[in-house]
């Protein structure tokens, strides 16, 4: 069985495997204020040339995305979301159990406007009972989207120059960030998300890490007392280290990059070859997950050798199939599933 389900089915790049044995027997202080996370945080700072960022260490996206944006919300506000952001769709309803709302967009491909954000801003700011209907504190956007779909440098300063009109705060969700600014058709860099967003977090688990985030916190206004709200919804590791390790690892010789760029590659592969079979696609291709149109007996016959998962229905005879390429998915896998197409 070949499995495109997801990019975290693998464990980690073998650098990050050799690192962690060879400091086992190290003794270092926890909690993240080990050498290792201090050597990570320079190296992230320094990919994103953004020298005064704080970098904060979580191990997963959930737990990220709760942590901080309930760090940010005052209690009475919500996170402005795409309709089918992870925060509203994925996360078992995480976000509310905090007490903070998601406060949900329409959106067909998974992106939400600066027009669609300042439109809901004054809807809630020009109504006569303003103070009864929950203030948009945030706005939440993924890197890629939840559709692999990316946001252009153009929309992402769009979208925080509204965000700063009306005094709110930015954050991008890049679970998948690396497998973003991989794609050919992407125009950004981790030095345009530290200056065109309050704060954002470089994936670890579905890029390369066996698990963790790293959190980039370039508001300084953010930045003060992070860490006690990490410690409050238990996401300050002990072994703090640990995630120091795979970190550094993954930003050494531009390995968080490289290995993006090979998942990158095996889906344009993938991508290209459903185009010259006369596949359709729900969304544009654009990143490491491909979204085609298929009928259910195909989907049934691919299952035999294949896992993947599907994302809706669109008849009664076809239905859209999601195939995710990864850090460590290999060109010989994705051959042998173009032959079965």
């Amino acid at each position: 069985m070949i499995r495109f389900e997801s990019d975290y089915s693998e464990g980690c790049i073998p650098e990050i495997l050799k690192a962690l044995e060879k400091s086992n027997m190290e003794q270092t202080p926890g909690y993240g204020m080990d050498f290792h996370c201090e050597n990570a945080r320079d190296l992230i700072r320094k990919a994103c040339q953004a020298p005064k960022a704080d970098v904060q260490f979580l191990v997963g996206g959930t737990q990220t995305n709760i942590t901080v944006i309930a760090s940010i919300l005052k209690p009475y506000q919500g996170a402005i979301c795409p309709e089918s952001g992870h925060i509203n769709v994925h996360e078992t309803g995480a976000l509310e159990a905090t007490g903070h709302k998601c406060l949900n967009l329409p959106s067909k491909d998974g992106k939400i406007s600066a027009k669609q954000v300042e439109k809901a801003i004054l809807l809630q700011k020009n109504d006569a009972s303003f103070e009864h209907i929950v203030q948009p504190g945030l706005v939440y956007i993924s890197f890629p989207t939840e559709t692999g779909l990316l946001y252009s440098k153009k929309e992402l300063m769009d979208l925080y120059k509204v965000c700063k009109k009306y005094h709110i705060y930015l954050f991008v969700d890049g679970a998948r960030m690396g497998y973003g600014l991989a794609s050919k058709k992407n125009d950004l860099t981790l030095r345009d998300f530290a200056k065109y967003s309050d704060v954002f977090y470089i994936g670890g688990t579905k890029v390369g890490a066996l698990f963790g985030e790293a959190v980039v916190i370039p508001n300084k206004e953010l930045q003060t007392n992070f860490r006690y709200h990490i410690k409050q919804r238990g996401g300050m590791l002990a072994k703090g280290r640990l995630l120091g390790i795979q970190f550094e690892e993954l930003f050494k010789q531009n390995r968080y990059f490289k290995i993006s760029k090979k998942a990158a590659a095996c889906a344009e592969l993938l991508a290209k070859a459903l185009e010259d079979k006369g596949y359709e696609f729900a969304y544009e291709p654009q990143t490491n997950q491909l979204f085609p149109i298929m009928s259910n007996k195909k989907i049934k016959e691919l299952r035999k050798n294949f896992a993947f998962h599907t994302f809706g229905s669109i008849d009664k005879n076809h239905s859209i199939v999601r195939f995710v390429t990864s850090f460590l998915t290999e060109k010989e896998q994705v051959k042998k599933l173009i032959k079965e197409l």
